[in-house]
């Protein structure tokens, strides 16, 4: 038996896309069926979770010698597999410095710390060049970020701060901090009125944003984003899954929506 795990069942897919990154995709077993990330995955590898339900019995069928999930909201699955003997490792990052050293972390438990530690690198960079090129614009937008509609959800720890990263200003940095996704319900939609964000961003986690719902709201219409017309989409497996997604493309489409804010300030 190898000392390094080699039927991985990821439950999440950041795992997916790290292992696939740092060629260990031969190790994976199982995925989530919410995998988009990298597009081959769904063709290679089983579907065998969703994000608060598995089916335990195809898992155990892998024979898997680890499974990879995230957060409490896992709890149960974890639970389950560990009862019948499998070894789980569930993370609970929430930031871009924990996205980070979630990589080193994986990369490590399968034998390659030095490929994760390049990797690593190579995405804090280009987190720093999004910084700088944000830093050139000529003025920062409020903006608020919404992860779902009944309730209104604010944005996690990490997407208010590539926020910043890509050039604004969360309106509600203090939700954010808060570790449990119901600390982040905003209870009175007219808070945000109150904030007057500049730029509105959805992401409604496996569903479609629509801005004219959003506009439509009570009161609403008096926020500057409504009123320009400044409500954007991120889809939610570019920016909602803590791995490296988030800090490529997502990251990326949050400053392209910044930016062009900001051109079209005149």
């Amino acid at each position: 038996m190898s000392a390094l795990p080699q039927r991985i069942v990821c439950l999440t897919e950041e795992p997916t896309e790290v292992l696939y990154a740092l060629g260990q995709q031969d190790r994976i077993v199982g995925i989530s069926g919410f995998t988009v990330r990298p597009t081959r995955a769904r063709q290679e590898k089983p579907r065998v979770s969703a994000f608060t339900s598995a089916k335990v019995d195809k898992i155990l069928a892998l024979e898997p010698d680890l499974a990879i999930g995230f957060s409490d909201m896992q709890a149960d699955i974890a639970a389950a597999l560990i009862r019948a003997g499998v070894e789980v490792w569930i993370s609970n990052h929430r930031s871009v410095d924990g996205i980070l050293g979630y990589v080193r972390r994986l990369g490590a438990l399968v034998g390659e710390a030095a490929a994760a530690e390049a990797y690593a690198a190579t995405l804090a960079q280009h987190v720093q060049q999004v910084r700088q090129a944000a830093a050139a614009l000529p003025r920062r937008p409020r903006v608020y970020f919404e992860e779902w509609d009944v309730p209104q959800i604010s944005a996690i720890r990490w997407v208010s701060e590539l926020v910043g990263v890509a050039g604004g200003d969360d309106i509600f940095p203090q939700r954010a901090s808060a570790p449990l996704g119901r600390d982040r319900i905003v209870a009175d939609p007219l808070e945000v009125v109150a904030a007057a964000p500049d730029i509105i961003i959805g992401s409604w986690c496996g569903k479609k944003f629509r801005p004219e719902q959003v506009a439509a709201r009570p009161g609403w219409g008096a926020v500057p984003a409504v009123r320009d017309a400044e409500l954007h989409e991120v889809k939610s497996p570019l920016i909602l899954q803590p791995g490296p997604a988030a800090l490529t493309d997502g990251l990326d489409r949050l400053h392209a929506i910044i930016a062009g804010w900001a051109a079209r300030q005149g």
